[in-house]
């Protein structure tokens, strides 16, 4: 291992000595032909749209930006003008793609073959309870129901999905919460696609809507016990920022709503839940670097909310309750998290703190469960998602994991705790996703549900690899990829590689049964694990953040490099995918060394970085200072303006490109990636397509239900095929 593991320290440091260094012949895209079809897929006859350009000065620090695109910009998504260049980018799309019409209907035809019609939930035991979930034939949205007893009793449908999305072109119910007597059903709606929210309750006794309705919420509720007190998250109306936790009485005016907790700073966010016993209503307030949580006893409403642990600089921790304990995951003096617990109401004091669980400079820890007799942690060690659960009296402690070499798994939704059985969820790149239970006494494990797919699959006739690429500052990247074994040759075959690399999130390797359409016609897929998530721990985050993003975006480069050095793919046919803060690396990427790849993907993509993060209307930018700056700050703006990918675009040549958004995105709004499109049609010098699809009729996520949700996804496939040359 240590000879392999050289032997690609070698090759990458040859291989990536420089942003655009590298070894003619070997990774370096040679364009000699200008008849060559991969490079000159689309039709250059049809008339790019082009954007006007009015004037638009942004000062600061003695600076000056020209922003032509700004007017793009139009916060009522009303304006003729605005919506009339998007459709005309629409109409663009359209033409370019449109002799591929049959490609993309095959396509989707494809993925939504592969799901199964009439599916359903593990059933999860509430009380006297089973609740699950069900899709039916045809249905686009579940069907919430329960059976009273045991599973073989009659079904009583507490929600249809399908009935409440009946006339909307987008609709997204993200939370139900029954009461703890199983008589009420709160639920959440939202049919703009801007996650606002509004909160409705059901009699499940009487099968009738409540008169209380409630605005602009997150969606979650946190039940009291006495079955009619529940306690809600309200958002900016501004910002979106969820900032109040309010109290409502059913059958009470909503005006008369109790407003029990503000968070005073805007750079946090809040939530409010009940814990997983149900004795405590719980308000976590978490910035990037920091956290702190307040409790209530469930049976007294309308007390006073107390702090766990008042906020300390760089303090981060959550909160379960367990018999009579708090038990705290906390990175106090453990930079990877580690598990204490506490008698509830001394936690206040950290020396009434025990440690159960202690740091590991290798192993970042997620957060816990607990039950009877065990403590279950979900962590990250080598890269990979796996469970450790500990025995509360022995001190004796196991790890699930796989002998596959890319997987993932986590705990899955376990209500109760006064019993030792876990359910959990695996996952891998050739393996459909399976849930699992599994005795934590005995070991006894059950197969209680694997995700099917219509169709034959064999997972044999694919292989996933997952080894790691020296950068070139010498950090060991990991990547996890995937292939079809009977392709053929490699280094002929079309790479695409993905990322995101922020906010510690990590793309861990998991199934995808619309990815199989790109398998099966010969593309290899890998997943960057770069800087900025947390695919190593804690320090890959905090090195790939701040002052140190840059790394998030060579370590997509490196990665790219490596791959072609070890023969994974044709220099001629690499791409790059990324979406939201994905998309930003992309556009980074398209700045820095666009024109390794012969085609990009950047998905509802936040690329106009400094001037967002200086508006602090705009949702989403106080909460995010710790992770990009503050551009108020001098050193932050000349940092974030020296990648920010709009700011950087200049006159040379891209890549073929798609960009997409959403008219009513309320994360990255849609303005960005269409100023940045129209930026990249004025100053690039190449002839390659450069495509702007926006979705004017969702947000962030596209499409609400199970089978549309798969057009955009056929559609950006679409895009890779065409420049691959694969036209079947």
């Amino acid at each position: 291992m240590k000879l392999v593991l050289a032997s690609l320290v070698i090759m990458s440091l040859l291989a990536c000595n420089g942003d655009n260094q590298a070894i003619p012949g070997v990774i370096e895209r040679i364009q000699t032909s200008k008849d060559n079809i991969l490079m000159k897929p689309f039709d250059g006859s049809i008339v790019e749209p082009k954007a006007k350009k009015i004037e638009h000065v942004w000062k600061q620090h003695g600076h000056q930006r020209v922003d032509h695109y700004h007017w793009l910009r139009d916060d009522t998504r009303k304006d003729e003008e605005v919506l009339g260049y998007l459709n005309t980018e629409n109409d663009y799309y359209q033409a370019q793609l449109s002799n591929q019409d049959h490609l993309t209907d095959k396509i989707f035809k494809e993925i939504t073959g592969r799901i199964v019609q009439n599916d359903e939930s593990v059933p999860y035991r509430l009380g006297e309870y089973w609740y699950y979930s069900r899709f039916m034939a045809g249905q686009e949205y579940p069907v919430y129901a329960r059976k009273k007893g045991s599973l073989e009793d009659s079904e009583e449908v507490i929600l249809d999905v399908n009935l409440l999305a009946s006339g909307h072109a987008y609709y997204q119910s993200n939370n139900q919460k029954v009461s703890p007597n199983h008589q009420i059903l709160a639920y959440s709606e939202d049919t703009v696609s801007r996650r606002q929210y509004k909160l409705f309750f059901k009699n499940l006794t009487t099968g009738e809507l409540l008169p209380d309705v409630i605005e602009n919420t997150t969606g979650s509720v946190a039940w009291a016990k006495d079955n009619k007190t529940m306690f809600y998250t309200r958002k900016h109306p501004t910002t979106l920022l969820p900032y109040q936790v309010y109290r409502h009485v059913l059958g009470t005016p909503i005006s008369d709503d109790v407003l029990v907790y503000e968070e005073p700073d805007n750079t946090f966010y809040i939530a409010c839940y009940t814990s997983r016993s149900g004795d405590y209503i719980m308000i976590q307030s978490s910035a990037t670097t920091l956290s702190e949580v307040r409790y209530l006893a469930a049976d007294n409403p309308s007390g006073e909310f107390k702090p766990v642990l008042l906020r300390e600089k760089d303090h981060e921790y959550e909160v379960e309750d367990f018999n009579g304990d708090f038990i705290m995951t906390t990175n106090w003096n453990a930079k990877n998290f580690r598990i204490m617990k506490v008698s509830i109401g001394e936690s206040a004091n950290k020396d009434n703190w025990q440690e159960v669980v202690a740091h590991d400079d290798e192993t970042l820890i997620y957060g816990v469960e607990t039950f009877k007799d065990w403590l279950v942690v979900d962590q990250r060690a080598g890269g990979l998602k796996h469970i450790k659960a500990v025995n509360w009296k022995t001190g004796e402690s196991k790890v699930l994991d796989s002998d596959e070499a890319a997987y993932t798994m986590w705990t899955g939704y376990n209500p109760e705790q006064n019993h030792n059985k876990l359910r959990y969820t695996y996952d891998s790149l050739t393996q459909l996703g399976s849930d699992y239970e599994i005795d934590l006494n005995t070991d006894e494990r059950t197969l209680l549900k694997q995700d099917k797919i219509n169709g034959q699959y064999d997972p044999s006739q694919y292989r996933s690899e997952r080894f790691e690429i020296v950068a070139r500052d010498g950090a060991l990247v990991p990547v996890s990829l995937v292939y079809r074994k009977d392709a053929g040759e490699l280094n002929k075959l079309p790479l695409l590689v993905y990322g995101y690399g922020s906010y510690g999130a990590s793309i861990d390797p998991r199934f995808s049964f619309s990815r199989l359409s790109l398998l099966d016609r010969g593309f290899i897929f890998a997943i960057a694990h770069i800087r900025g998530s947390q695919a190593k721990g804690r320090g890959w985050y905090e090195d790939g953040k701040m002052f140190n993003k840059k790394n998030t975006f060579t370590d997509f480069i490196d990665v790219t490099k490596g791959l072609l050095i070890k023969g994974y793919g044709d220099d001629q046919r690499v791409y790059g995918w990324g979406g939201s803060a994905g998309g930003l690396l992309i556009g980074a990427v398209a700045n820095m060394n666009g024109m390794l790849y012969h085609g990009l993907i950047a998905d509802v993509p936040f690329v106009d970085v400094v001037t967002t993060m200086l508006d602090e209307d705009i949702p989403l930018t106080t909460g995010e200072f710790d992770e990009w700056g503050n551009p108020q700050n001098k050193d932050s703006y000349d940092y974030m303006l020296s990648y920010s990918p709009y700011d950087q675009v200049k006159a040379q040549d891209y890549p073929h490109m798609l960009i997409t958004t959403g008219l009513h995105d309320s994360q990255v709004q849609y303005w960005e990636p269409a100023k940045w499109a129209a930026k990249l049609r004025e100053l690039k010098t190449d002839n390659n397509v450069l495509l702007l699809r926006t979705n004017m009729e969702t947000g962030h996520g596209g499409a609400s239900g199970r089978f549309a949700i798969h057009k955009e996804t056929a559609q950006d496939y679409t895009f890779l095929l065409k420049l691959a040359g694969i036209t079947e």
